[in-house]
Formats: structure tokens, sequence, C-alpha cells
């Protein structure tokens, strides 16, 4: 069986944890309900160590999101030399928001990531889906990469 290590990073209260548990269909509950996630730069190393992929999500509707997810950027991809194929970008709407799902100004290179728009309340199943797809690319890419593995073994 094939294992993937998906991280979900991005700023405080972007709704990782409602995403994460609504996508391993672990919890019904998409109330908000604070975390106490790793906010210690000094940890990160060791989360990020064999991961396979990154989620990053932030709150679209708080403008300091936007400048934050370089940041997670930064340092869970690039500093991973992670491709960006390997990155998810879902900005997550809260219930009752009003959001539009109007593409936010992203700087470079975050505007060249998958971006997906997460609501919960209104269509969950779509963010399902994308993530699905997600999910079947990393399988894919880690597959690939262990008969890669094997095939150099062998010969």
């Amino acid at each position: 069986m094939l294992k993937a290590k998906i991280l979900f990073v991005g700023p405080c209260e972007s709704g990782k944890t409602v995403l994460a548990n609504f996508l391993t269909e672990s919890s019904d509950i998409t109330e908000y309900n604070p975390t106490q996630g790793v906010r210690f730069e000094s940890c990160w190393p060791a989360l990020m160590k064999d991961s396979h992929g990154v989620v990053i999500v932030f709150n679209a509707d708080i403008p300091s999101h936007l400048k934050e997810i370089e940041t997670w950027y930064s340092c869970f991809v690039q500093q991973q030399f992670l491709q960006n194929t390997q990155c998810l970008l879902i900005a997550h709407h809260k219930p009752g928001s009003g959001s539009d799902k109007d593409n936010p100004a992203l700087a470079p290179p975050l505007n060249k990531l998958k971006l997906v728009h997460s609501n919960l309340e209104d269509d969950p199943e779509e963010i399902r889906m994308e993530f699905i797809k997600y999910l079947r690319s990393i399988i894919n890419s880690v597959s690939e990469s262990r008969d890669r593995e094997e095939m150099s073994i062998i010969t």
C-alpha cells in the first residue's frame, strides 16, 4: 500500500483543521474551534521530513493572509524542493462570510499554483473532488518515484 504525507499549512484561523477533518471524513463539525497547531518554526523541519505534498490554506477575506502564505510557500514548498504540482492552494471561505469566489491577487510564484475555492456551506463536494484529484496526482508521483527507485536497484 502506498502512503503519502500531505501537510496542511497556513495562517491561523484559515480553516486548516475544518478542511482536513472534512476531507478525511473525521468530523462533520464545521464550526471554528482554535487548534494548538505547531507555531514554532524550530519544529517545522521535523514536520516536513518525507512529505510528498503541501496544501496551503488561507482565508481570502483576511488581507494579511495573502502576504502570510508567501512565507508558508517559501518554507514548506521551496525550501523542501517540492514542485508546484505537489502544492495545492485553497482559498477557504468560512460559512456566512458572503464571500465571492473572485481569484485573489497572488504574488509570484503563488500565482502559478492550482487555486481552489472552498466553501463547506455552499458546495462541499466541489472541494472534496478537487482534493481527490490533487491526491491522485501525489499518489501517481509517489508510485513513479518508487518504481524508478526499484529499477535503479535492479539495474
